[in-house]
């Protein structure tokens, strides 16, 4: 019955529409009622009449597609939790976190010394292999900005690099930072980069992992963290003719499995860690298990499973320092550092002495000592010694100083094989230990151990002899880690546009525009690197000095400003026909000038703000948005006007259902602007039309949104309101009691005193789940909470600290036809938005929240760690008492990883990193939060979820940065809130994922659609609506990106071939998912739907590559035969037809 009368409302036309909106209540009440619209005051009286109305249906797009229906009993791919020798969470939760070394800082033992000397001798059968590498660890950005890390050291380095290399025939060294090496590579002289290219032929320089960066592992989301490994092989690839086949990752702050998973992908066929907790490393050296084999979490096919295996080696000391890696033993192996340089004074400086031929046999024994501890500590006696630190080989004289020295002691070692046991020590490489090490693991007949699992939260005991958790970085500086997501989404939209406009512009052979579009490829390539640098494990994670990370916003902030132009040229060539691209009439250089932005951001440290759109009588104004997931969506898009008297028009000139908000300024009503806003169905890869028209006034007040509030007008100086009651919306007083929100599938319960949610029910079942919001603060230890540590103050009187005053909240309630909202402000310091939508379809499944935080100038909220936290009734506790909660963190935003509670080591070591999700679950629930920026999130108590949004520490935390975080900026956080029914109770999930809503709902998170603004008055030659793709991606399928690639010769220009990735994401069949019109590949096959081809393109060729496209793979004739293995990520280099 309810959609026969949708369907008479549509046909009476766009005026009885009008009229008839007024009976939505999300329930939307009438008007004249005693409740808000889509709100609902407990203390009303009961039996109030409320009119239920039927699910609004969103605009029908020109194509259909079959909806997804997941369930247990209708599940197209079933995947199991891969075997391993050890999984790390099982395994960490036995650990002894106070174990009887920890004051000495040393955890060798004498089981290890017993070993040791049982290895030495019977060191004949195996004797004791050395492979030291010179290195120098470049970080492009910390204490100094990256500009000025370059010029004063980065560039000596290398310069001295090429110069000793060429002196020392038998010396090696190893570089990582492409981002500097490039920089350097421009200025280089000719003769020096064919001195680097003959190092590199002979293997004695090696360049390792070849991304742009040492990226961060915790806090990167999975586009930034390949994008730059993509930008760093490309050059690497265009400029020195080679692909890395070695990974180097020895100071990011904790290490997940997704770095191993693209590093294999990408071709590396081994890779080093260093920093993973204190006791991680006592265990796998007394497992001897330094070299395993890491492992995703998922079992698929046997081949493809055992392809994402990653020989990865763990350094076995604490950090990459000679002091603190040539053996257990810090105080010996100062002795081994050379380097004298005048006007320094060190620990190490003050105790090596040169090697001479009186003290060269006592130093080699002493050495050696060493060497053959760390080689007890694996099966293969096979030993990897680094040899530098920070930006070490700065000075000529330290290459001189360490190479004439550890020269002499090799000689002396390898010139004795009876004194010391056919022992061979020499300088090296990584590729090189690697090599020697699978050798003698063929000769022992003996596997790798694997292991499945990541290492966090990383916990140091070196500094002080006790636990230092490095888990305050994850959410460390929160306004710049959203700042990173807003280039990543833009920056993404950018290369897609940008990739079909130039491709379809040569293909029609329209010089001028494919002339305006390669000037954008190198603005393109710098937001590219701007990304990428900030993927910098001391950029995106927060623990730069202040200037430096002002100096990463600044190159964010263009980055952003750039790729926002290069989206609107791109979109204006794609909306032109092919006749009207090179048209004389329409000169091709108002591309860029036609389509505007709707937001203005005049500095970084400033939030984007809404531009108001002027709508005259009788002049239409258009707008365009861009849809870049490769699936429909539904997306409520927000325009802010001058004029409330406005309506929706789709692209055929259809009025569809809008709202109209108030727009507030603090806790103020503005009077001359206006929010309106509509539920957008968007086609995937795809530009569409919106129309706003003016209407008479006062025409369209069923689509205003009514408003409570207990004192929201503003009042001149006698106290009076400045408007009246019949002014453009309705305003009504709050009422007391509780408050409800509910549209026709959620009903959401309120605290009417602090205006925060209590509990959810979901109407299809009528079950309701206690969720109460809290927000609290950690007081921070003093010294010992920071930019990178996290610790809660032990001598505080209590562990959470209130933050909110309760006299002083205020809260509206705005509520229409589209959606219904609740905003409660706490003065400056917090505002909470929560919304629900009335749409049919996903958004009406979802629980929209944003939270706007200021910390005011310092020292206010000092020493502050502030969380929200979600208290529900989900018993995800485990345990014979259920008292030990188990959730579940994203990892980069590629898979999720299992966490339980280890309460012996505080909340700070229960701190876990998520991208983009976290979830609690039950035998019969789900509750997921999707987040749009990284933070850090925790279990601590069955039923608890919660996320820290802002810290703000006065003291340095004592791990080199040097100062507090005090720099904190007003930051919105945007999150969802899902509440899902989980299968058969008892029947536990072996391999937990997302459901394909939560992702689907993530995405559109994470990447929301563009909207341009259509300037210049009417262009009949724009077309309506532009699809990229002639069919959608399957629903579990997301383009994670499509980048055009550097001429191979001519860096600065576009190639003609453009490198696409593909990531398959898998999903729960668990958690029953509907997502209307994005259905799944027929059968659950891994491949594109049949006919998928790029609508306005022609392919030359296609052929699959590894994922950063260095390696060429099988070739295809068409999009829908790449191949889509589960959890995997497909890379296929395309090449498009010109003219």
């Amino acid at each position: 019955m309810l959609k026969l009368v949708r369907r008479r409302y549509l046909l009476l036309g766009a005026v009885v529409l009008s009229l008839l909106a007024g009976v939505y209540y999300a329930n939307y009440a009438a008007r004249d009622g005693p409740t808000p619209a889509g709100a609902r005051f407990m203390s009303d009286a009961p039996g109030a009449p409320v009119v239920q109305a039927a699910p609004r249906p969103s605009e029908a797009p020109d194509w259909h597609e079959r909806d997804s229906f997941v369930s247990a009993d209708n599940c197209p791919v079933q995947l199991d939790p891969a075997p391993a020798d050890v999984d790390t969470v099982q395994t960490f939760k036995q650990f002894d976190f106070q174990p009887n070394w920890m004051k000495s800082k040393e955890y060798w033992d004498s089981h290890l010394e017993e070993r040791y000397k049982k290895r030495k001798s019977e060191a004949s059968e195996m004797p004791l292999r050395v492979i030291v590498v010179p290195h120098s660890h470049t970080d492009p950005g910390w204490l100094k900005t990256y500009e000025n890390y370059f010029h004063y050291q980065t560039r000596v380095i290398l310069n001295n690099m090429v110069d000793k290399l060429q002196q020392y025939r038998n010396m090696t060294f190893i570089y990582t930072e492409i981002s500097f090496f490039a920089m350097w590579w421009e200025s280089a002289h000719p003769t020096k980069r064919k001195i680097v290219q003959t190092l590199l032929d002979e293997g004695r320089l090696e360049i390792m992992t070849g991304g742009w960066v040492m990226t961060d592992e915790a806090a990167v989301h999975l586009y930034a963290m390949v994008d730059q490994l993509i930008e760093g092989h490309q050059w690497v690839k265009n400029n020195l003719n080679i692909a890395p086949s070695t990974g180097w990752s020895i100071d990011p702050f904790g290490h997940g499995a997704t770095v191993p998973y693209l590093l294999k992908a990408s071709g590396l066929n081994a890779t080093i860690v260093q920093r993973i907790h204190y006791a991680w490393k006592q265990w796998l050296a007394q497992k001897q298990m330094g070299d395993f084999i890491w492992r995703q979490n998922w079992a698929g096919e046997e081949d493809a499973m055992t392809a994402s295996d990653m020989l990865t080696h763990n350094q076995p000391f604490d950090i990459y320092s000679i002091k603190h890696s040539c053996g257990p033993h810090p105080q010996v192996c100062l002795n081994f550092d050379f380097r004298k340089v005048p006007g320094e004074y060190t620990d190490y400086s003050v105790k090596a002495v040169p090697i001479d031929d009186k003290n060269v046999r006592e130093k080699a024994d002493l050495l050696l000592e060493q060497y053959g501890r760390t080689g007890s500590l694996f099966p293969h006696n096979v030993v990897l010694m680094p040899l530098g630190d920070d930006f070490r080989y700065d000075h000529d004289v330290e290459w001189d100083q360490q190479y004439i020295n550890y020269q002499k002691l090799f000689d002396y070692i390898n010139s004795n094989p009876t004194r010391y046991q056919n022992t061979k020590v020499s300088f090296g490489t990584p590729s090189q230990y690697f090599k020697a090490v699978r050798e003698r693991m063929d000769e022992l007949d003996t596997k790798f151990h694997t292991l499945k699992g990541d290492f966090f939260v990383y916990s140091d005991i070196f500094s002080e002899g006790r636990p230092a958790y490095w888990s305050g970085y994850f959410t460390t500086r929160p306004y710049w880690k959203q700042l990173d997501r807003d280039l990543e989404a833009n920056l993404r939209s950018a290369e897609i546009l940008y990739t079909v406009a130039l491709g379809r512009a040569r293909m029609h052979g329209a010089n001028r525009t494919v002339q305006l579009l390669e000037r954008d490829f190198e603005r393109l390539v710098k937001a590219r690197r701007s990304l990428g640098l900030f993927q910098h494990h001391d950029a995106i994670t927060g623990t730069s000095k202040a200037f430096v990370m002002h100096d990463y916003a600044l190159k964010l902030f263009e980055g952003i400003q750039d790729t926002m132009a290069i989206q609107s040229r791109s979109a204006h060539a794609l909306l032109l026909p092919p006749v009207a691209l090179d048209a004389a009439e329409k000169p091709t250089y108002k591309l860029g000038q036609v389509l505007l932005s709707d937001t203005d951001r005049e500095t970084y440290e400033q939030q984007a703000r809404k531009v108001p759109i002027l709508v005259p009588h009788n002049e239409p104004r258009k707008v365009v948005l861009f849809n870049s997931l490769g699936q429909q969506r539904q997306e409520v898009i927000r325009v802010r006007l001058f004029s409330p008297d406005v309506r929706v028009l789709d692209a055929k000139g259809a009025a569809i259902p809008c709202q109209v908000n108030p727009v507030w300024n603090a806790s103020t009503m503005l009077q001359d602007q206006f929010d309106i806003e509509w539920v957008a169905d968007l086609q995937p890869l795809a530009l569409t039309t919106y129309i706003l028209d003016r209407v008479a006034e006062n025409s369209n007040i069923p689509t205003r949104a009514v408003v409570y509030c207990s004192d929201c007008l503003k009042k001149d100086k006698e106290g009076i309101p400045e408007a009246s009651p019949e002014g453009p919306f309705e305003i009504r007083k709050m009422q007391p009691g509780d408050i409800q929100l509910e549209n026709h599938k959620l009903k959401l319960l309120f605290d009417g005193r602090t205006g925060f949610l209590r509990a959810i029910t979901r109407k299809a079942t009528g079950r309701t789940t206690q969720c109460a919001i809290q927000f609290a603060a950690y007081p921070s230890a003093q010294f010992h909470s920071g930019a990178y540590l996290f610790m809660p103050d032990p001598n505080s009187r209590e562990p959470e600290k209130e933050i909110l005053q309760d006299d002083s909240q205020e809260i509206s309630i705005t509520s229409g036809p589209i959606s219904s909202e609740i905003a409660v402000t706490y003065g400056k310091l917090l505002t909470m938005v929560i919304r629900v939508y009335h749409a049919t379809g996903p958004l009406s499944e979802g629980i929209s929240m944003e939270t706007h935080i200021d910390f005011d100038m310092p020292p206010k909220n000092r020493e502050t760690e502030l969380f929200m936290r979600l208290i529900t009734d989900i018993s995800n506790g485990q345990g014979p008492e259920g008292t030990i909660p188990e959730f579940y963190t994203d990892q980069n935003g590629f898979q999720m990883q299992k966490r339980i509670k280890v309460e012996r080591i505080g909340i700070e070591g229960n701190y876990f990193p998520i991208t983009s999700m976290a979830y609690i679950q039950d035998g019969g629930r789900r509750m997921s939060l999707l987040v749009g920026h990284s933070m850090g999130a925790a279990s601590w108590q069955p039923g608890w979820l919660e996320v820290m949004l802002e810290r703000r520490t006065l003291y340095d935390d004592s791990r080199g940065m040097g100062e507090g975080v005090v720099d904190n900026k007003r930051t919105t956080t945007k999150m969802w809130l899902l509440l899902e029914e989980v299968g058969v109770e008892g029947d536990e999930e072996a391999l937990s994922r997302p459901s394909l809503f939560a992702h689907h709902m993530s995405n559109a998170l994470l990447y929301p659609a563009n909207l341009f603004v259509v300037e210049g008055g009417e262009d009949p030659a724009l077309r309506r609506r532009v699809a990229l793709l002639t069919r959608p991606l399957p629903c579990d399928t997301h383009l994670l990106s499509l980048r055009t690639l550097a001429d191979p010769i001519y860096a600065q220009f576009p190639a003609a071939s453009a490198l696409l990735l593909l990531q398959r994401q898998g999903h729960s069949c668990k958690v029953a998912s509907h997502v209307p019109q994005c259905g799944l590949s027929k059968g659950g096959h891994g491949q594109l739907h049949p006919g998928t081809a790029f609508s306005e393109l022609q392919v030359r060729s296609l052929r699959e590559t590894s994922l950063t496209g260095l390696h060429n793979r099988r070739a295809v004739t068409a999009l829908d035969q790449l191949q889509l293995q589960p959890m995997q990520i497909t890379a296929a280099n395309v090449t498009f037809a010109t003219l």
